[in-house]
């Protein structure tokens, strides 16, 4: 990985792990320890899914830079047919509280994609590869 790589990747997660400290406490607050175990499980499952999904396009991007975007494509679905899979398996469960698990879930989802463009608007990445072999005349 590249130094803008591990950049973009903990301008993501630090957000992200932040919204899931607040998931964390409200949760405590509302339902406490059912409902602090299911704002773990969320926020942790949403950097789990999306910082893997992110090293995973970073690598196509840079060893496949023409198949970068239906990558995107297919990661991004990949991610959500997991989490459909995931919330199938623990629908009926009373280990946490689902409307914890939910809301912080959701809420660290909008945090992370939020963050994602703020660090890809800031991120001063060139679009052409400067030639250096030349030399201007």
């Amino acid at each position: 990985m590249q130094s803008n790589d591990v950049r973009t990747l903990l301008h993501c997660a630090l957000p992200t792990a932040a919204a899931g400290v607040v998931g964390v406490a409200v949760s405590a607050a509302v339902a406490g320890g059912k409902g602090v175990l299911g704002a773990v499980f969320g926020a942790v499952l949403v950097l789990l899914f999306m910082s893997s999904g992110l090293v995973v396009l970073l690598r196509t991007a840079r060893q496949l830079p023409h198949l970068f975007q239906s990558m995107g494509l297919l990661l991004y679905t990949t991610q959500i047919l997991l989490l459909m899979i995931v919330l199938i398996v623990f629908k009926g469960t009373t280990a946490f509280d689902q409307k914890c698990f939910a809301f912080t879930l959701l809420a660290a989802t909008l945090v992370w994609i939020a963050a994602q463009v703020r660090s890809h608007m800031k991120a001063k990445i060139l679009y052409v590869e400067p030639d250096s072999a030349r030399t201007p005349s």
